[in-house]
């Protein structure tokens, strides 16, 4: 049944009434952006900025390292163009990595101080229970005050970051209309997905549906519009398994269920689209097959019943929070080293970055690197001591590489499918879209590297990327 529409009415606090006009702001919501710049990314302050900004209240939208393109950095750092270094600073916000945060005001736009207001007469008699002695007559009488707590308009995003001595590494811009044109730019999907509602939620199927069905199910997720970012096969531990199942915790068939679900394969998907979370639930049904006969006998449920249990085959998140949850612990972030060759042109280089966003990597840290021995050892410090080292160490210093960490789930295994095979030739037969078909000369001018697995990865990532490598 679709929920009736009501007119809103603005409720008006007595104390408004009292000293007069009330003002009413629009439901618009207003964006900041702030840059966190390239420094203090690379010390990694930009975590310590991003954590103060939502503790106090704003909630972060979006938020991207990036290197910032030409004419945003001119036009955002306008105030600073009459400065001698100015050209010079554009260079470095082009060429090194900002953290962009696109922020709103958060439901809380007011704060709670403690004032102090005085006592009645009456107040005071119940506090004061004790004899004291008789004041003076002459004297003036004195006020008590007791503290009452009072509602104060917060600090702008600007003011808070002053406050904070934050703004040495962050500015912002609170212009509407240039903080839209920026939104435009950096963020062209921003808009369409706040007014849709485009969310995240984690979907599963249980493990007779994920050996029998899977391709089937698939294909309708597809037709049903959701676009699959994650997936992967796994057997839940006992815990996963009753937060999966716990609707059925009451049911004599519990234990059962649980010890089933612990000794298969499930399928675990993160899905996209519009009201992601409501739609996957409508689509999956009630929690037992009798209810999705009953009430939604088109469902996923009902289409792909099982007689083992009496259960709906499908799981999906509870709200949008609870998704997010969810995700991160089925599909939790991992990070690789990732490096562009020097021969690789800029254009390239930009078409490289490009890829490696749409693919969904966070671009954690990067910084232009020249390769010395030294510097090149701790990259591919697994291979120095082989015969054809020196030949990678000449290709390394030629010039400036580009130094990466790349997070997201299965970044190693990620990065090494979009890198393809060593020798370019290869590639092109066996991966013709990989970035060493597109960009590689040869076996060592290969365009990229990465690391192999998680364990070079973190031994790479903490040799290059620690504070005393910062001003290398």
């Amino acid at each position: 049944m679709a929920r009736p529409q009501y007119v809103e009415i603005p409720l008006v606090d007595s104390l408004d009434e009292e000293y007069g006009e009330v003002h009413y702001e629009s439901n618009v919501e207003v964006y900041n952006m702030a840059v966190i710049n390239p420094d203090a990314v690379l010390m990694r302050k930009n975590l310590e900025i991003k954590e103060k900004i939502t503790k106090e209240g704003f909630i972060i939208e979006i938020q991207e390292n990036m290197l910032l393109p030409e004419e945003v950095a001119r036009e955002f750092y306008n105030h600073m163009i009459d400065e001698p270094d100015f050209e010079e600073f554009v260079y470095s916000m082009t060429n090194r990595l900002s953290c962009v945060l696109i922020i709103s005001q958060g439901e809380d736009t007011e704060v709670i101080e403690e004032e102090a207001l005085p006592q009645s007469d009456d107040e005071e008699e119940e506090e004061e229970e004790e004899v004291v002695e008789e004041p003076d007559p002459l004297e003036e009488p004195h006020v008590r005050f007791a503290p009452m707590l009072v509602k104060k308009k917060r600090d702008s995003l600007q003011e808070y970051m002053d406050r904070q001595h934050m703004s040495d590494y962050c500015h912002v811009e609170d212009d509407a209309v240039k903080v839209s044109k920026f939104i435009d730019i950096l963020f062209p999907d921003f808009k369409t997905m706040k007014s849709t509602n485009v969310q995240r939620t984690l979907g599963l199927l249980y493990p007779e549906v994920c050996e029998e069905e899977k391709d089937n199910v698939l294909d309708i997720i597809q037709n049903e519009g959701f676009t699959i970012l994650m997936q992967r096969q796994v057997v839940l531990s006992e815990e996963e398994a009753r937060a999966v199942c716990h609707v059925h915790e009451d049911e004599d068939y519990f234990d059962n269920l649980i010890g089933y679900m612990c000794s298969n394969n499930s399928y675990i998907l993160v899905l996209m689209r519009e009201h992601s979370v409501e739609r996957w639930k409508e689509l999956i049904g009630p929690k037992t097959v009798e209810e999705a006969y009953a009430s939604h006998p088109d469902s996923l449920c009902v289409r792909f019943a099982s007689g083992n249990f009496p259960v709906n085959q499908f799981y999906g998140s509870s709200s949008k929070a609870a998704a997010e949850t969810e995700i991160e612990h089925f599909f939790p972030p991992q990070s690789t080293l990732a490096l562009i060759k020097p021969h690789v042109s800029h254009k390239e280089r930009m078409e490289i970055l490009k890829a490696i966003r749409d693919a969904r990597f966070e671009l954690t840290q990067m910084k232009e690197m020249h390769l010395t021995p030294e510097h090149a050892s701790k990259v591919y410090f697994k291979i120095t001591g082989k015969d054809f080292y020196k030949n990678v160490l000449d290709v390394l210093s030629s010039g400036m590489s580009v130094v990466m960490i790349l997070t997201k789930w299965n970044a190693v295994g990620e990065w090494r499918r979009m890198m393809g095979p060593v020798d370019p030739e290869e590639a092109k037969l066996l991966s013709p879209n990989s970035l060493r078909a597109r960009y590689g000369i040869d076996v060592l001018r290969n365009a990229v590297h990465g690391a192999s697995n998680m364990s070079e990865a973190a031994t790479a990532i903490s040799n290059v990327f620690t504070e005393s490598n910062f001003e290398n």
